[in-house]
């Protein structure tokens, strides 16, 4: 996967969206967005796979607390295409974070750090265009 970009004192709040935009990659295999507090405590790990570990045209997603992985969840319908433009939104809330993604597909996870605000953002394997904070 192709080195990607970080940002740190993201300043995220809660009720607030991170709305990203870029293009994944012709030869893309995955692609991966965290968000939280830092690398070692992520609120959400968001790895969308066309084809990689065994995974074929899934989401997945989990959070790191103190540097250990949580429980994966896996989402099945897959709204990306390789080579394309996307745009993906992401709500913090007190309990969930919510994701939207192109064609108004969106899904859930939990909030399990009580994150309230997310200062940190990690992106590979997608060229980001730009970021927005609503």
């Amino acid at each position: 996967m192709e080195q990607g970009m970080e940002v740190h004192n993201l300043n995220l709040q809660l009720g607030k969206c991170l709305d990203i935009k870029g293009m994944i990659p012709a030869d893309a295999k995955c692609f991966v967005i965290n968000l939280g507090k830092d690398n070692s405590d992520i609120a959400l790990h968001l790895n969308p796979r066309f084809d990689h570990e065994g995974d074929v045209d899934t989401i997945v997603c989990n959070s790191k607390a103190a540097g250990s992985w949580g429980e994966e969840q896996r989402e099945t319908a897959f709204p990306f295409k390789q080579g394309e433009k996307t745009e993906i939104c992401i709500h913090l809330d007190q309990d969930h974070l919510t994701i939207k993604f192109p064609g108004g597909q969106e899904m859930s996870f939990p909030n399990r750090l009580g994150l309230q605000k997310a200062s940190f953002l990690s992106v590979e394997g997608f060229h980001v265009k730009s970021l927005k904070l609503d």
